[in-house]
């Protein structure tokens, strides 16, 4: 077991060597086939401290990482792990901000990265609400408004930037500027259906989306966005 009030269970297999963990979903036999149970989206943050999974039933679990001793694993140490509740089943999710990647490359310790107060989790929701979590502190920091439809997609751009990008059911976009508290939007439009997906090259300078049914990838010169 990871943690006993995470309402999820761990196990570790020797059968499939490349297989290093599975993680489970426990839920209450009043919520046993309900809507809502699935897990849409996982996330490692940037220096590879938590790893999060969206459980189902509005319920986002994020687990310190490595899970590398037996003690923490059978939960004899208290390792900090979290259940945020939603409120919505959660579709999308993000860790942020991402560091370029030569700062990348010179991963953080456990410890200083656990120091910082700036990790952030982004969490879109069915009802179409993207809200912004404080990793470290297990706070709900804002919550962003806009969307019409499911926020299926969130990414951040590899640049340290507060800079979220979204893409929904609604067909649409948007780049939200965190440091605003998303009070500065961008929309982005196209799509004539539902947007599956979305990413940012590594240079920052597109974002690609691409659609559900009408088979159309778009591609957005981004510079002006992130300059």
């Amino acid at each position: 077991m990871c943690s006993t009030g995470t309402n999820a269970e761990l196990q570790q297999t020797s059968t499939d060597p490349a297989l290093v963990l599975e993680l489970k979903t426990r839920r209450p036999p009043s919520l046993e086939g309900r809507a809502g149970c699935e897990t849409w989206s996982v996330d490692f943050s940037p220096d590879g401290a938590w790893f999060a999974w969206s459980m189902g039933h509005g319920i986002v679990w994020v687990v310190a990482w490595p899970l590398d001793s037996e003690d923490s694993q059978n939960g004899d140490i208290d390792r900090g792990d979290k259940s945020f509740s939603c409120g919505h089943p959660v579709w999308g999710l993000a860790f942020g901000p991402r560091p370029p990647k030569s700062a990348a490359a010179a991963r953080p310790s456990k410890m200083s990265s656990k120091g910082k107060k700036s990790l952030l989790l982004a969490t879109g929701l069915e009802n179409g609400v993207i809200k912004i979590w404080n990793v470290l502190t297990g706070d709900a920091v804002f919550d962003l408004h806009g969307h019409e439809g499911v926020v299926r997609d969130l990414v951040f751009p590899q640049n340290g930037t507060l800079t979220l990008i979204s893409s929904s059911r609604d067909k649409t976009l948007r780049i939200w500027d965190l440091s605003q508290k998303g009070k500065t939007v961008q929309v982005l439009s196209g799509h004539k259906d539902w947007i599956s997906c979305c990413c940012v090259s590594s240079d920052c300078s597109m974002i690609a989306s691409v659609g559900r049914f009408d088979r159309v990838s778009f591609i957005y010169a981004s510079i002006f966005i992130f300059a």
